[in-house]
This record gives C-alpha cells, structure tokens and sequence, in this order.
C-alpha cells in the first residue's frame, strides 16, 4: 500500500479503510466472513464508500470552479464540472496512478479483465476519496481532488476561448463521424511549438484519409492553441465542419 499511499500524497492512519475502497463486492462475496468492513455496520465492499466518494469530487469541483472563474455563468460551470467528474475524465486520472494494479477483485472478475475496467477502476477512485476523508479529514482527498483531477485540466483552459471553455469534445465527436463515415480514425501530430516555456503556442496538424484506405490524406487541417490539448481540439473543429460541409454538398447524413 506504500506505493500507492505515495500516489494518493496520504499516508493512512487506519489502513483498513484504503482496503476496503479497493475492494470489489466480488471479492467480498467471495471472501465470506474473512473479510471484515472498515466501517461498522457496512458492507466489505467499496459501494457505499464510492457513494460517499462521488459527494466529494462533486463538491471539490464545483468550489475550484467557483473560485477559478467567478466571471462564468452557471451553464458554463456546470458544463465544465461535469467533464470533470465524467467517467471518461476520471478513468484517466485512475489509470495515471495506476489503481487497478491494486483492486481486490474476485476470480471472476480477475479473470474477465476487471484491474482494466473502466467502470470498477472509477468506483474504486471515488471510493478512495471517501477512505482519504474518512482518515484525514476534508483536506487530505480536497487536495488530492485539486491535484489529480481539477487542476491539470483547470491550466489547460484558462487559455482557451470560449468555445473551448464549453468543453464540446470535437475530438471524440469527430471520432464518432469518421467510424459513421467507415473511415480511418484521424492523425494527430504537432508541427510547430513556438514562444517562451512559460507562454507556449502549440501548431497541431490532423489529417483525415479517405475510406479506401488512399495513403494520401483527403483533408488536413491545422489549428493552434496553448496547449497541445486545445490545438487539438481546434483541429477536430475544423475537420468536423468540413465532414459536415461535404455532407450538406452530397446530400448524406452525418
């Protein structure tokens, strides 16, 4: 558990509760009576600690973005905040610290792949959060939430304009299009990186091939941003409106 404690920034004074977030109700069922609950009166399994969880990050997250962006309407937070706790969003937070090396999963489900599920690893995250609260008290998962989970991506937007700030996923949605489209999925690639350290502007490069399989690309487009994130993000804008542009021309659906 040291290696995790290390990731998480909190060493824990009743260990057992770490456990019990990481344990799957599979492992509890398995585990009969062997496995004893952290929390008197509870199930041995994680789900009423990601309950609890879940309250945390939603809480965190709304006071980051409140105190970030006072200048924002409420639609435009509650946009934002719910990419932040979206399951997309916190599996990766998940996999960057490497939890489902260290979920109790019962043979089944050991077996079927459960350390890379996407739904058991976002349980086990939120259900971590509430054990950090549980040990240490507000501040030991406030600050691991505002590490891990707001601030990386808070950075990110204080550069972008407003429709970036939406957080409209164009990259998953141009995703979505080309794989409708029986196309290749699209290249990304930086090109130029330009200014200070300090106050980067990232050139990114996306290239969208036909159907067949043609090696040359049939539209490229190029965007910048101040991170490589909305660079990105700004390319897929650009292709998408042409997808959608070359669907209005032929008549199809898109």
């Amino acid at each position: 558990m040291a290696e995790l404690e290390a990731m998480l920034g909190h060493r824990f004074r009743r260990p057992e509760l770490l456990q019990q977030a990481l344990t799957h109700s599979s492992f509890a069922h398995e585990g009969g009576q062997r496995v004893q609950p952290a929390i008197s009166g509870a199930r041995p399994d994680n789900e009423l600690l990601e309950f609890l969880g879940d309250s945390i990050l939603g809480m965190v997250t709304s006071e980051a973005l409140f105190a970030t962006f006072p200048e924002r309407g409420e639609g435009e937070l509650s946009k934002l905040r719910a990419h932040l706790v979206s399951t997309r969003h916190l599996v990766r937070v998940a996999k960057e610290i490497n939890l489902g090396d260290f979920l109790r999963l019962g043979r089944g489900e050991e077996l079927s792949g459960g350390r890379a599920k996407t739904a058991l690893l976002v349980d086990a995250l939120e259900a971590v959060l509430a054990a950090m609260h549980l040990d240490g008290g507000s501040e030991a998962a406030r600050n691991f939430v505002l590490r891990r989970v707001v601030e990386p991506e808070l950075e990110q937007l204080k550069g972008a304009g407003d429709e970036e700030f939406a957080v409209t996923d164009f990259k998953s949605a141009l995703q979505e299009s080309v794989q409708a489209l029986g196309r290749p999925q699209p290249a990304y690639s930086v090109a130029k990186e330009s200014g200070p350290d300090h106050k980067k502007i990232f050139t990114v490069e996306l290239r969208l091939q036909e159907a067949n399989g043609a090696r040359s690309a049939d539209y490229v487009a190029r965007a910048e941003g101040p991170s490589k994130k909305i660079a990105e993000q700004r390319a897929a804008k650009l292709a998408l409106e042409h997808l959608q542009g070359a669907a209005q021309i032929t008549g199809s659906r898109l």
